[in-house]
């Protein structure tokens, strides 16, 4: 049996765990009382509005429910505000209130910092090799779902 600690999986899972954890806490260091999740969430609306919570799970890689969940929490934080689509009352449109827009312009310095961090001492060559090996991998496990 191979060592986990020797799998491409294990090692990618791995960092992206210890990432978050490290973005996680540098939020709140910096006083911002949002989770990861919340602010990706509020991140696909920002820069999307008017996305159907369909695609905003899809873009953060949640389950609809999760998504829902997080939509209610950003409400209940006054970041967010969901009212009922005006052509279709089975519907929702989501708007980001101006406390919401006020947190994400603070915010991404903090995000940009995290990455800055994070990647630090890593070159652009080796960024852009990274990336298109991950979308290679992408490629090829979508060819066989």
């Amino acid at each position: 049996m191979e060592r986990l600690d020797r799998v491409i999986f294990y090692s990618l899972d791995k960092t992206i765990k210890t990432y978050r954890q490290f973005a996680q806490k540098r939020f709140f260091e910096q006083g911002f009382d949002i989770t990861i999740d919340q602010w990706l969430v509020l991140n696909a609306i920002y820069e999307k509005p008017g996305i159907t919570q369909l695609e905003i799970a899809g873009k953060v890689f949640k389950d609809t429910a999760s998504v829902t969940r997080i939509i209610d929490l950003l409400i209940k934080k006054e970041l967010l505000k969901r009212d009922v689509h005006s052509s279709d009352r089975r519907r929702f449109t989501l708007e980001i209130t101006p406390v919401g827009t006020k947190l994400m312009t603070k915010i991404i310095h903090v995000v940009e910092k995290n990455r800055e961090i994070a990647l630090q001492g890593i070159s652009d060559k080796d960024l852009i090799l990274m990336k298109e090996t991950l979308n290679h991998i992408i490629d090829n496990c979508k060819q066989v779902l």
